[in-house]
């Protein structure tokens, strides 16, 4: 099945999402819930979205409206019946006490009494302490002893004779989570489902609008999952206010913990050496530290080196003894300046506290999500389809952090043999955790897995190139990968790509082992002369003009940013004087569009003066009208460019003549291109910067690939 681009999914949304939200309900009978509803019962509730979740998929899993409705009714009763609101508190204990018994939801902790060797709950809402509970129960759910667990509760009042008793009594204690679920059955469910179906409907599990987010933009927020289902897993997200970087870990899941970063000791996360009790790590997959970011912040150098340790070898110590845990560490911050100002004058780690911008703790991190690329969540963007129930998705994560999928890729593809074993480590972790999300039944295409590949390379070469700016001393590295087949692919971040003249500015100018933005370049070369570089990494002349040397292939992905035809063939048509594009498909005006802004990119190179050829080869369209209307837009496009010194001409030849899209340069090179010119998502909205400026576009995935045929010029 060919799978439908971002922009035709867009175009498509109304009814094939009615099909998709059907489909959901047949598959995942009482497994899903409307995502909308959650906001329509909440009120003042502040209670987590995973709890109302519980409720709703008590009562709405269907696609009955009558239903719903009837649902949406009952939980609404019960948490006007038994959430505990903080300003209703005596009034909930004064029914307590009127009735004898009454249930309550509220977020109950446990600590434990060594005085009088008891077990004593505090609930939060509610405002009581102390209430005896049995050990039976804390055994069955130990992270009542850790920062508190959501739960229904019966709640007795028994006031005793002695004044020093607690008249409060828990009669019952539910965790507010999923009693049971099948695994199996979640696996052949995953099957019936397409990739695209089964990513949308992730994301409107997480609760956004698939729509409203193209293909990368996707794939960044199925990343910010990869802790729930990936043992000590090291992720890290900066970016600006606004993007949700936190609410995947403060309401998604019950098994993840948002704490502020400031706010944290050694006891409270790892170990309290005085009574032995464990900390956070011991008890939550997921430890989120939020407000990471910020270097004024004052840090605990102990709890620092702690981390360093646990980060890498998933062990701390307890006195003279050395614990485990599979707790992954998750960073989320704000960034105060924009990439180019963090590159030019820092790297994207600036904005973190002094002890932890160190290149040891930093190195412990397996991937970076450049949250500069997330859109500032808008109203808009929030889901009203069918997803996952927030509790079943949790669950379903949790219990795939027992297998290891790290290794899916090599039937496909090899790393670079100068990835470091950290590095491939980082890589292999959020390759692994991609591909529990995405194809936890196994089954994925060659090109599907090259994918998650890439993505798990690119955020790991992130974090790496960033520490090479901070330690001068560690060695570069060349990031991307081969083919069975022998053919290597180099990876490249999207910044990289964007910004390629300041991106190596703390590694004098050079990209490590010769990756995209400094393919073929000289270690020794100066930074002066590696900054004239573009994208493609080209040597530059002494004279400042670029002189390609090296054939090689670029790959991107869907939505990112960074490429334009300066950048892809302006270093190419450096001393052109003919060229020749064969592409198929030039008929749409955007398509015209994209050919004048070639054009254009090459004209800015042609000397004053100076005369050059340029042949198009297309098909012409089979619409009589439409081919008119083709052929006048060309002849219009051959009008205009004379003025440059262009003197372009056009053949129109037969479909069979005619599959694959070149651009022929009499330089010596000959460009293959996967998409032709046609590289660029549609534009969103209608005033955007990447209207007007290429580097700022999204695209759609594509290959570039360069061939060298002579080094001297040849004739069209």
């Amino acid at each position: 099945m060919t799978a439908l681009s971002d922009d035709e999914q867009r175009e498509d949304k109304g009814d094939a999402m009615d099909d998709l939200d059907q489909k959901i309900n047949n598959v995942f009978a009482g497994s899903v819930v409307r995502k909308d509803l959650v906001k329509t019962v909440k009120g003042n509730a502040i209670v987590p979205s995973y709890v109302l979740e519980y409720l709703l998929g008590q009562y709405c899993a269907t696609d009955d409206e009558a239903t719903i409705q009837a649902g949406i009714d009952s939980v609404r009763r019960i948490l006007a019946d038994h959430y505990v609101h903080r300003n209703e508190s005596e009034l909930v204990r004064s029914t307590i006490r009127e009735r004898g018994r009454h249930k309550v939801i509220d977020k109950i902790s446990v600590t434990l009494n060594d005085r009088d060797d008891v077990y004593e709950a505090s609930f939060a809402n509610l405002g009581i302490s102390r209430v005896l509970v049995d050990s039976s129960t804390v055994k069955q759910h130990p992270k009542l002893l850790v920062s508190g667990v959501w739960c229904l509760a019966d709640v007795e009042y028994d006031h005793p004779l002695d004044s020093k008793q607690i008249p409060w009594i828990l009669g019952s204690l539910k965790p507010i989570q999923l009693s049971n679920f099948n695994v199996n059955q979640y696996l052949a469910a995953r099957a019936e489902f397409t990739t695209e179906e089964w990513v949308d409907l992730l994301i409107q599990s997480i609760g956004f609008s698939p729509e409203l987010f193209n293909r990368r933009a996707k794939l960044t927020q199925l990343v910010r999952l990869i802790p729930y289902c990936e043992r000590n897993y090291n992720l890290v997200e900066l970016g600006p206010k606004g993007t949700g970087k936190s609410h995947i870990y403060s309401e998604f899941s019950p098994h993840g913990m948002l704490i502020s970063g400031g706010e944290i000791t050694v006891p409270k996360l790892f170990v309290n050496n005085a009574n032995g009790r464990l900390g956070l790590v011991g008890y939550w997959d997921t430890v989120a530290f939020d407000e990471f970011a910020g270097k004024t912040k004052k840090t605990d150098k102990a709890l620092v080196d702690i981390m360093k340790n646990y980060m890498a070898n998933k062990t701390f110590s307890r006195g003279v003894e050395t614990l485990g845990a599979e707790a992954s560490m998750v960073f989320v911050g704000n960034t105060q300046h924009t990439v180019p100002h963090m590159l030019k004058h820092a790297d994207l780690f600036d904005e973190l506290p002094p002890s932890y911008h160190d290149a040891a703790f930093l190195d412990r991190l397996h991937h970076y999500i450049p949250g500069w690329e997330v859109d500032i969540i808008r109203g808009e963007m929030f889901s009203s389809g069918y997803g996952f129930v927030v509790d079943y998705i949790a669950e379903i994560l949790k219990s795939q952090r027992v297998y290891d999928y790290s290794d899916r890729y090599k039937e496909h593809f090899v790393l670079s043999s100068d990835i470091s074993t950290r590095d491939r480590d980082g890589i292999h972790k959020t390759f692994s955790g991609l591909m529990k999300i995405l194809y936890p039944h196994g089954q994925a295409t060659a090109e599907e897995i090259e994918e998650i590949l890439q993505l798990a390379i690119e955020g790991r070469k992130r974090v790496k190139d960033q520490i090479l700016r901070i330690d001068k001393t560690m060695s570069p590295v060349r990031f991307g990968y081969e083919t069975l087949e022998g053919e290597w692919r180099d990876v490249a971040t999207a910044e990289e790509l964007l910004y390629p003249t300041i991106y190596y500015r703390g590694t004098d100018g050079r990209a490590p082992g010769g990756n995209a933005a400094g393919q073929g370049t000289d270690a020794g070369s100066s930074t002066e002369t590696q900054n004239k570089q573009g994208l493609a990494g080209e040597p530059a002349r002494e004279d400042g003009s670029r002189n390609p040397e090296l054939g090689k292939m670029l790959t991107f992905q869907n939505g990112q940013t960074g490429a334009s035809y300066e950048a892809i063939f302006g270093p190419y048509l450096d001393g052109a004087t003919s060229v020749v594009i064969e592409d198929p498909y030039l008929r749409a005006s955007h398509q015209m569009r994209n050919l004048i802004d070639f054009v254009a990119t090459w004209a800015k190179r042609i000397q004053p003066g100076d005369e050059v050829t340029l042949l198009v080869k297309t098909v012409q369209d089979g619409d009589p009208g439409y081919a008119q209307k083709q052929l006048g837009d060309l002849l219009q496009i051959k009008g205009s460019v004379e003025a440059a010194g262009i003197k372009m001409d056009v053949q129109l030849v037969e479909a069979a003549a005619l599959h694959d899209r070149w651009v022929r340069i009499d330089t010596g090179w000959d460009i293959s291109l996967g998409r032709g010119l046609d590289i660029f998502e549609k534009p969103e909205k209608s005033f955007e910067l990447g209207q007007s400026v290429q580097e700022f576009r999204k695209v759609r995935s594509f290959n570039v690939i360069y061939q060298r045929t002579s080094v001297s010029k040849r004739t069209s």
